[in-house]
């Protein structure tokens, strides 16, 4: 418990408060790094966390692990779920963690003194057993681990915009390398007359399927 109350302190510390959300990424943090036998937090990159959620769920997950984006140990795959993945990068296991359908419902009966129902589940987040609080099941990423990281010091060049591809990001077609948004996939619109390039292609190597 001592451990969750010093990842708590930290991940509050971020927000000035802390709230039932936060506590859901801390203990999810603790219990998936736990379920595949890793401590944490961890100074090395063998855990990746995908996160299926932004937000201040993220800061419990973040703090609990020394898990973080600019580190590549954080990814983010906006399912708008509370809801992870851990993935030892080592050996390849990968679990997923998620709330109950129930435990909104369930955190009351851990604070029947606390009528309100924001801070019924704060408090009982904290202290509801593990099998109460999460589903765990083992889970095979679609995308191996190895494509997800890449390798250092790979990069080339979009045929179409010409700006770089960092981390084998890129699309071949034809034996040409094409950036996501060249190919069709952008998340963004140059203007209202920008057409894509190509459409329907299959990726070398991409991050949206896991």
């Amino acid at each position: 418990m001592q451990v969750l109350d010093e990842v708590l302190k930290l991940s509050a510390a971020r927000h000035a408060h802390l709230c039932p959300r936060q506590v859901l990424g801390a203990r999810m943090g603790l219990a998936g790094a736990a379920a595949l036998g890793l401590e944490v937090p961890r100074q090395d990159k063998r855990l990746l966390v995908i996160a299926e959620t932004d937000g201040c769920f993220l800061d419990g997950l973040e703090v609990a692990c020394r898990v973080a984006a600019g580190r590549r140990t954080l990814r983010i795959e906006d399912y708008g779920k509370v809801a992870a993945s851990f993935v030892d990068v080592q050996t390849g296991a990968a679990i997923r963690l998620a709330p109950q359908p129930d435990v909104r419902v369930r955190a009351l009966d851990y604070a029947p003194d606390e009528r309100r129902h924001y801070f019924a589940q704060l408090i009982g987040y904290q202290i509801m057993p593990e099998e109460v609080l999460f589903s765990l099941t083992s889970v095979v990423l679609n995308t191996p681990v190895t494509d997800l990281i890449s390798r250092a010091g790979v990069r080339t060049n979009c045929t179409a915009c010409g700006e770089e591809i960092i981390n084998e990001r890129e699309m071949l077609v034809e034996g040409l390398a094409y950036c996501r948004s060249c190919a069709g996939q952008s998340y963004y619109q140059m203007s209202a007359s920008a057409m894509p390039i190509f459409s329907n292609i299959e990726p070398v190597s991409s991050s949206a399927s896991l």
